[in-house]
This record gives structure tokens, C-alpha cells and sequence, in this order.
């Protein structure tokens, strides 16, 4: 858990967060997730690992040290959600299937922040790696997840239906290794750094 002062907090998606989620999926994406199955996720699939993002209720010096990467109970902020992610692990693989930042909140490194969240689940979690798909048109995605150590290593061809675009399959090396986590940890150190100086701006 990081203890850089930061203007979001990140916490479990709960059933309550599902309505504004299954929104702004529709706003996003041109296959969106229905509600229900948000819900499926949520109550049903002990392997599921769903987080929301949102502006901290108060960025004042006593409570910037309180937020995290949070995977335990909801937050009391109930703050507006910006954007949310998840994983599923599938036996040794943290597998991300979603990350989505609202679009007025884009370039804020909010997206960088679900995928820390998401590695760091992964690790906690005992995986060996973790992997996603990523349309082989998104390159603003690919360089992010290139900056945490994705490769490509397959290609699923048509893999989306709207307009049979292909999909890259992109995998970390060992996430919980020596090696992956002195970088990581680097990774993680800069961007909070990044996310601290929105406070400055903010409080201008």
C-alpha cells in the first residue's frame, strides 16, 4: 500500500456502484458490459476483482495518508466513481478484463492508477503473470501497459465483434519477482508523484 499523498481513492466495487458503472461502460465502449452482468461479477465469481475509482472526499495533510490501493471495505466518501477496472484469476493468471476512465477524466493518470491497483491485486493474489487483450487499434493503451512490462505474445484475430478488430494478447514476466517489482515500485513512485502535483494545481 502507498502512502503518497493522492487526490483519488481506489476501493472494491460494491452492488451499489453497479447502475452509474454500467452507465459509463455504455458511454465507453461499443461492446458494453450490461448491469447484470456487473452483478454476476460481483455476488457470483469468487474469482472476480472489481475496483472503482474516485476523487477523495477530503485531500487535507491529516487524511493524504490514509488512501491506498484498496481491496477491503467500501469507502465513505461516495464520492462521484471516475472510472473502475477488474481481474479475474484464472488458475496462476491475473487476467484484466476491464479498465475504463470516464472521458472527462482522461490524461490524469487515472487509468495508470487501476492498472497499479490491478498488478498489485495480482501479486497479493498469488499470480504468476498478469495478462489482458487490447485492441490492436488502441496504442495509448498498449504504451501504458508496455511502461508496466506487457509484451505481446498472440494475436486472437476478429477477436471483437463490433468491427472484427484484432485483439493482442499482452502478459507481464513474473509480476512478484525481485526483478518486476523493483521496477514496478519505481513505476508506482513517479506516478504518484504525478497524481500529488493535482493537489498542488487543485489547491491554486
Amino acid at each position: 500500500m502507498n502512502t503518497e499523498p493522492s487526490p483519488y481513492v481506489v476501493e472494491r466495487m460494491s452492488r451499489k456502484d453497479v447502475p452509474v458503472v454500467a452507465e459509463m461502460e455504455k458511454l465507453i465502449f461499443t461492446l458494453p458490459w450490461s448491469a447484470r452482468a456487473f452483478e454476476y461479477e460481483l455476488q457470483y465469481n469468487a474469482m472476480a476483482h472489481f475496483v472503482v475509482v474516485r476523487r477523495r472526499a477530503s485531500v487535507d495533510p491529516e487524511n493524504r495518508a490514509k488512501h491506498g490501493l484498496g481491496w477491503g471495505h467500501e469507502a465513505p466518501s461516495r464520492q462521484p466513481i471516475l472510472g473502475y477496472a477488474g481481474l479475474w484469476l484464472i488458475v496462476d493468471e491475473g487476467h484484466i478484463c476491464t479498465i475504463a476512465v470516464h472521458p472527462d477524466w482522461r490524461r490524469r493518470h487515472l487509468g495508470e492508477l487501476l492498472l497499479v491497483s490491478l498488478i498489485e491485486r495480482s501479486c497479493a493474489l498469488n499470480a504468476s503473470v498478469a495478462t489482458l487483450e487490447v485492441r490492436a487499434s488502441n496504442l495509448a493503451a498498449q504504451e501504458l501497459y508496455r511502461k508496466y512490462g506487457f509484451v505481446v505474445v498472440g494475436l486472437r484475430k476478429g477477436y471483437y465483434s463490433d468491427n472484427h478488430e484484432d485483439a493482442l494478447i499482452m502478459t507481464t514476466e513474473p509480476v512478484c519477482t525481485a526483478v518486476y517489482q523493483s521496477r514496478f515500485q519505481e513505476l508506482k513512485t513517479a506516478m504518484f508523484e504525478s497524481l500529488s502535483e493535482q493537489l498542488t494545481v487543485s489547491a491554486c
